[in-house]
């Protein structure tokens, strides 16, 4: 499967699906983001199962805003609609697998319970809808 273009009028759509999502905040003048893309892009053919987006910070500043992205890339991985991981820097190709396998093996069920556990005693905030920025 080849990279999708995210920006925010697809980004919930995208987000919300079940499975998991990979996402790279990049810009184009960025030299670790242009080493970094076909890391990216030759990840994406590999594992179609999963959707890869693209997110240029210069064009999607209100995306890269509400996720607090400081540096790029930024690599996020998003399982289930749960944010999972996070993480800035160019990833070589073995480290990108690694958290691909890394977020396939999550225990889901006991995420889900963690964060509402944290939410319920006050430990972390979560939007009573679930919403994201």
């Amino acid at each position: 499967m080849a990279t999708i273009a995210v920006t925010e009028n697809n980004f919930n759509e995208i987000a919300d699906q079940q499975g998991i999502v990979l996402l790279d905040f990049w810009a184009a003048w960025c030299g670790p983001c242009r080493t970094f893309g076909p890391i990216f892009e030759k990840a994406s053919a590999k594992h179609g199962d999963i959707t890869f987006g693209k997110i240029d910070t210069e064009a999607e500043r209100g995306l890269a805003a509400g996720f607090e992205i400081t540096s790029i890339p930024t690599v996020m991985a998003i399982r289930d609609g749960i944010v999972v991981f996070a993480q800035p820097g160019a990833l070589p190709e073995p480290a990108l697998e690694d958290l691909i396998r890394q977020v396939r093996a999550l225990d889901m069920e006991a995420i889900r319970k963690e964060i509402s556990e944290d939410i319920e005693s006050g430990q972390a905030e979560g939007p009573e809808d679930g919403s994201r920025p």
